[in-house]
């Protein structure tokens, strides 16, 4: 593996998630207290998704060493084990972020993890994941200072990320860091122009302060899904009303007005003793195929119905959605894409 140093503005590129991959990178989960006594569920679940996920595209699962044997117990031939050793599961917040470079080649951006604002400790091994990652896979490595999870961010391909001032200005991030710096290092490393600013995530966010793939999400260039709630009195609708205006009112860099498909759907229930939701909008693009988190309601057909209309050429797919997000969590926080080579620039 070599180390691309110091990029040049402009000189990479994040594709976006409906782009073709080579694979999609996941993480066995290992943090027994975090999923208290459904551990062995979340298992089966993240077995689950990566099984899905392999009928569209092959799958690469870390796990620490000694445990390949129950991945594959439980995936399917389409999921490699890597194993490598790790604090977590949450691939898309500790693995790396996938860029193209400007001769078409894909490199990863080594963004720093401190585990969402040192919530979850010890995490050392979860810092060095994309390093040996990136290793394992004979990819560039683009290393970088800032903390950056890449579920606090949805990209268009064109030059368009959006955020959200909840998770990235939160203190427990880059505290020495200004808006305009932190603007300025994803423009650097993921090629990006414009950036639009959420104010929120959701209500029930307690583990990442916001991530952007919990409420909205691109579908198409010009185009997003976002979660609103129709509920005046729910925790959710004050919230979920200022990132829809922010988001009516944002053009892309191509000038276009963003087109805001809404997901008003919040599937509330009972689990482990106490009330939890689920996002729909926490899903996971594959080739040809949409991962969707479902929450055992009946909201579920409905939102399967609305995201299919949203990616009308590809086939939806649900997947167990509840532990998951009793870890903190959906597909699109375990999983990362890692990009088909594309086009010399």
């Amino acid at each position: 593996m070599s180390e691309r140093v110091q990029s040049q503005s402009g000189s990479y590129r994040m594709p976006a998630e409906w782009e073709p991959h080579q694979a999609c990178l996941m993480a066995w989960p290992t943090r027994t207290e975090l999923w208290g006594g459904h551990f062995e569920q979340a298992k089966r679940d993240y077995a689950a998704t990566a099984n899905a996920i392999a009928r569209f595209e092959p799958v690469l699962m870390a796990t620490n060493p000694g445990q390949a044997g129950e991945v594959r117990e439980l995936c399917d031939q389409g999921v490699e084990v890597l194993e490598v050793s790790i604090d977590d599961s949450w691939a898309r917040d500790s693995g790396p972020i996938m860029v193209q470079t400007g001769d078409g080649e894909v490199a990863g951006v080594d963004f720093r993890f401190n585990s969402w604002g040192e919530r979850f400790k010890p995490y050392d091994k979860d810092a060095a994941m994309s390093a040996g990652v990136l290793e394992h896979i004979g990819i560039d490595r683009i290393p970088s200072e800032m903390v950056l999870e890449g579920g606090a961010i949805t990209v268009d391909g064109e030059g368009t990320l959006i955020t959200t001032e909840q998770c990235l200005l939160n203190p427990n991030r880059n505290p020495g860091m200004s808006r305009e710096e932190i603007e300025a290092e994803l423009r650097d490393k993921l090629g990006v122009e414009k950036i639009i600013w959420l104010p929120w995530g959701h209500a029930e966010d307690d583990h990442t302060d916001g991530h952007v793939d919990g409420v909205c999400a691109y579908v198409r260039p010009g185009v997003v899904i976002s979660q609103t709630y129709s509920d005046p009195d729910g925790p959710n609708h004050d919230l979920m009303a200022a990132n829809l205006e922010i988001l009516r009112n944002s053009t892309d860099v191509a000038g276009r007005k963003i087109e805001v498909i809404e997901l008003p759907l919040w599937p509330y229930f009972d689990f482990d003793g106490g009330p939890m939701t689920v996002a729909y909008a926490n899903m996971y693009v594959a080739n040809g195929g949409v991962i969707v988190p479902l929450a055992d309601h009946p909201f579920d057909e409905e939102a399967l119905e609305l995201i299919q209309g949203a990616f009308p050429d590809r086939e939806v797919v649900g997947v167990p959605g509840r532990v998951v997000s009793y870890g903190g969590g959906g597909p699109h926080c375990i999983t990362q894409q890692i990009p088909a080579s594309g086009t010399a620039s």
